[in-house]
């Protein structure tokens, strides 16, 4: 048998401990209104150790890779503060986390954790869907003086919108496994069928209006 990739090996197992669902015959209604038949909450592969040391050393090996004058790493509140923590600590970086908005007591934080400006950092989130929460945390951090040299990813839904965002904010994306390897996948491993196949292919390209 042929070594799998980084993207299928996540991929697997994202779908081995049930972070990832796939429904398309009872989807889900995500906060947007959309329908879809796929839910992904990759905070599942913190209680799984095998799992969740597969996937800080990777996002840890690809942060090395793709940004290697990091001094920092930053997780995004709240899915990617512990995995912005395991990778920070393998690296043996510095890491701070940073909140949607500041605080509206205390300190009035948004940005906890010491970071000084023009310390070069990375990003830490656990999914890409548009990535308009993601930017908002790299605004944040831009804006305190940090030199943000990309963020790195679980998974991303791969939407044309999210990589047009990333694009216009000059902000590098580094992604361990995505939508396409999640359904070969699913498909290798007997999930899904030939039909939910194609729906679910179909969703990706139409989000908006896929199953109204």
């Amino acid at each position: 048998m042929d070594k799998l990739t980084i993207q299928q090996t996540v991929a697997r197992h994202l779908l081995s401990v049930q972070a990832v669902r796939l429904q398309p015959t009872t989807p889900f209604t995500w906060s947007s209104g959309w329908k879809s038949p796929i839910y992904c909450d990759n905070r599942v592969t913190l209680a799984y150790p095998d799992v969740r040391t597969y996937i800080k050393n990777a996002l840890a090996d690809a942060i090395q890779q793709q940004f290697p004058s990091v001094e920092v790493i930053a997780g995004v509140a709240t899915a990617g503060i512990p995995q912005g923590a395991l990778v920070a600590d393998v690296l043996g970086l510095p890491y701070c986390y940073v909140r949607p908005e500041p605080k509206a007591h205390g300190m009035g934080k948004q940005i906890e954790g010491y970071l000084a400006a023009g310390q070069r950092v990375v990003v830490i989130e656990d999914l890409i869907s548009t990535g308009g929460s993601s930017l908002k945390v790299v605004d944040a951090l831009r804006a305190a003086g940090a030199d943000v040299l990309g963020m790195a990813a679980i998974f991303t839904y791969g939407f044309p919108l999210a990589d047009q965002n990333f694009r216009e904010r000059n902000v590098p994306l580094v992604c361990l496994s995505h939508y396409d390897a999640l359904l070969t996948e699913a498909q290798a491993l007997d999930y899904i069928s030939a039909d939910a196949m194609a729906s679910l292919s179909a969703w990706r390209q139409n989000p908006a209006d896929w199953g109204n």
